[in-house]
């Protein structure tokens, strides 16, 4: 697709209830616009604008500081560039494959996350998450390079996680924090989860800190460990643990007022979370959980709350499936300004959550409902316009990826 123009230089616990009609036909298929449509959302006139298509499960982006070139990362193992409003034919950098004699099984999802270096600018590394395969089948790497003009050079894995299981989510958000050290999500990797069972083997890992499984991860940029992580010291625990109990975190994201941690995670059926992270703090999975699982019973028998771990900030029932997170923080839509940003791929649609209204601490509208999108994720740009990577279908190798702008009618 031609692209139609260049980019422009407190109450814990809350439920989130989504509205009937979000809700109905999850699977349904969507479609991308294909031209600019303006639309309005409690007020707020907005422009969607189509920036690229084509693209395979765009999972990841994020922009290069101060410039028009923004970084994708396609599942299938490709990271794709869009400089100056075009997406380039040729990848960025192609993660690992699979070997060949799980090739066919893989699924063809090698690639995760992104994130570019705060020092960008002087050291020209990016990070991001990938599947790294092993004999005892695959767990969560971190790669750094050097981006050299249209291509990503000097690659070397600085990081692996301790989470390596036969299948089962394996997370892999990533974000560099104010400090410059890096944040990783990593999944509970219960392959057990969709098959009808209730064996919690495998998921329980995340209440155990001999590992990587069901954590939030924090490290310095060359992967070792900082100091001051909460488990730093202990003969039982993994140094790199910031939190643990989590099922599959997918999105992070620091709160501009107060610098917390924000993170969202997918639930089973049910019990999509929103937490704040503490150090060393446990969010309860799967001793906590007001999900069910895949068989209908229920995940735990004490599902809400137990002493000594985290209450989530919000949760959802039914479930919306969150992808990612976005705290905005430009002037181009000051009605939206600290608003946070979610993406929803069950019910396919971008979450817009409110803080302090007088009527209503925590509004939350729907938006782009009309298109039935899968939102990947979300960025602020340079621009301080709203960016998404969205997709119409799950898994598989469809390039029926987009990413779109959402900028103000002026």
């Amino acid at each position: 697709m031609k692209p139609v123009s260049r980019f422009a230089a407190a109450c814990a616990g809350a439920m989130l209830l989504v509205p009937a009609a979000l809700n109905a036909q999850p699977g349904g298929q969507g479609s991308n616009p294909t031209e600019p449509v303006e639309l309005q959302t409690r007020g707020v006139s907005y422009r969607v604008v189509p920036i690229a298509d084509g693209l395979v499960h765009p999972w990841s982006i994020g922009f290069l500081p101060d410039s028009d070139t923004l970084l994708v990362n396609e599942h299938n193992g490709r990271m794709r560039m869009i400089r100056d409003g075009e997406l380039l034919a040729d990848p960025v950098w192609e993660a690992p494959l699979a070997p060949e004699d799980v090739q066919a099984r893989s699924n063809n999802t090698r690639l995760h996350a992104l994130a570019v270096h705060p020092d960008f600018a002087e050291n020209g590394l990016v990070y991001m998450s990938h599947v790294k395969w092993g004999e005892p089948g695959t767990t969560l790497a971190i790669s750094r390079g050097r981006l050299d003009g249209e291509a990503l050079v000097d690659v070397e894995e600085v990081f692996v996680a301790d989470a390596w299981e036969a299948g089962g989510n394996l997370g892999g958000r990533i974000m560099f924090a104010p400090d410059e050290t890096l944040y990783i999500t990593v999944g509970d990797r219960d392959r057990l989860c969709c098959i009808p069972t209730d064996d919690p083997s495998l998921r329980i890992k995340a209440q155990s800190l001999d590992n990587h499984v069901g954590k939030t991860l924090r490290i310095r940029d060359d992967g070792s460990v900082p100091e001051d992580n909460p488990f730093v010291g202990r003969t039982d625990a993994k140094p790199e643990i910031w939190t643990y109990g989590h099922r599959n975190g997918y999105g992070l994201a620091f709160h501009p007022e107060t610098g917390e941690l924000w993170q969202v995670e997918i639930g089973p059926l049910g019990g999509d979370e929103v937490n704040i992270l503490r150090p060393g703090g446990n969010y309860g999975w799967p001793l906590v959980s007001t999900g069910r699982n895949y068989t209908g019973t229920l995940v735990s028998d004490e599902p809400w709350y137990r002493p000594g771990m985290e209450m989530p900030r919000m949760h959802w029932v039914p479930a919306v499936s969150p992808s990612s997170i976005m705290f905005y923080t430009g002037e181009r839509f000051p009605d939206w300004k600290n608003s946070a940003f979610v993406g929803a791929l069950t019910t396919r649609v971008l979450l817009r959550l409110s803080f302090g209204n007088p009527s209503q601490d925590e509004r939350r509208d729907t938006l782009l409902g009309q298109f039935r999108l899968r939102v990947r994720d979300i960025a602020q740009g340079p621009d301080e316009l709203i960016y998404l990577a969205t997709e119409l279908s799950f898994g598989g190798a469809n390039a029926d990826g987009t990413i779109l702008r959402i900028e103000p009618v002026e």
